[in-house]
């Protein structure tokens, strides 16, 4: 089988992260413990996902022309991600995300875009190539909206599968999920874009059909340790987690979307797809770190046969 070619249009940072106790309240200060300076950015942990499984995977994105940029195309570009479309921007430093992790794995996040929010839709544009070659197009919100709909608009003309992961959450118009294959939410996201809260009246399921009734095919919201529900036009489904000791959830939301992007690629239905997804995500959230933590195609594949 040839291998699932999979472009992902994002984000780029260096994740500084600190272990702690607990997440610190306003004005708090907190003694934390252990510390990670690693590569970061929904994109590019995204790509670096899909890489591990084994998709040949192309990121368009914007770093700073300074060492944090290098560092990050490097590190990027040793995981097995195409980095020629990556620009080195020198209007603007490299991205940055503060990170608390505390004892149960939970974290707080603080993103600096930098080059991110200069990442265009000429810059989508430039990578037409990339995209008429891949299968599927995966994009998230740290980068500019218009470059977000550019890429949509690009990937739909040239027929590809196209998922999004609407995180940060952040308000858009309903026109904009038009020609979204795959929405991916998680709970709070899912509930700002409806303008609703889920609960024991309006459920998942109902939130995941008031969404694919927004232009969007199929949905999947993602539930961390209570797994996923998705929707597509013919049925609902309730997908049970993977149960691990959780060290650090920072980037189990990019590493789900990854898998399934690749997963979708190779042309599993969306059940298999989000099942696939959930396995590699669990393994993720055993380890420190972002992009550290993506698992290779043989450790997902072997923790679902143990289980």
């Amino acid at each position: 089988m040839k291998p699932v070619k999979v472009v992902v249009v994002g984000s780029s940072n260096t994740d500084m992260v600190i272990q702690t106790p607990k997440i610190p309240s306003p004005g708090e200060t907190v003694l934390g413990g252990d510390y990670v300076i690693a590569s970061g950015g929904k994109g590019a942990n995204q790509a670096v996902a899909s890489a591990r499984l084994g998709a040949e995977t192309i990121l368009v994105a914007r770093v700073g022309h300074d060492i944090f940029g290098e560092r990050a195309v490097a590190s990027i570009g040793a995981a097995g991600v195409n980095t020629k479309y990556i620009i080195h921007d020198s209007s603007a430093p490299s991205g940055m995300a503060l990170i608390a992790v505390d004892s149960t794995g939970q974290n707080s996040i603080v993103v600096a875009p930098g080059a991110n929010a200069n990442l265009s839709p000429e810059d989508v544009n430039n990578a037409r190539d990339a995209f008429q070659e891949c299968d599927v197009v995966a994009l998230q919100f740290e980068v500019p909206l218009v470059t977000v709909e550019r890429a949509i608009a690009l990937a739909k003309e040239l027929d590809k599968i196209v998922i999004l992961n609407p995180a940060p959450a952040r308000s858009f118009p309903d026109y904009f999920l038009r020609g979204v294959d795959v929405l991916i939410p998680n709970e709070v996201e899912a509930s700002m874009i409806l303008g609703r809260e889920i609960n024991a009246s309006f459920t998942h399921a109902d939130a995941a059909n008031a969404l694919r009734k927004k232009g969007v095919d199929a949905v999947v919201i993602t539930l961390g340790a209570e797994g996923a529900v998705a929707a597509s036009h013919d049925r609902i489904q309730e997908i049970p987690p993977r149960r691990v000791k959780a060290v650090d959830t920072t980037a189990a939301g990019d590493c789900f979307t990854g898998a399934l992007a690749t997963a979708l690629g190779e042309g599993k239905d969306l059940g298999q797809a989000v099942y696939f997804a959930n396995a590699a995500a669990a393994l993720s959230v055993t380890r420190l770190g972002a992009q550290t933590s993506m698992p290779t195609r043989q450790e997902v594949d072997s923790f679902i046969k143990k289980r």
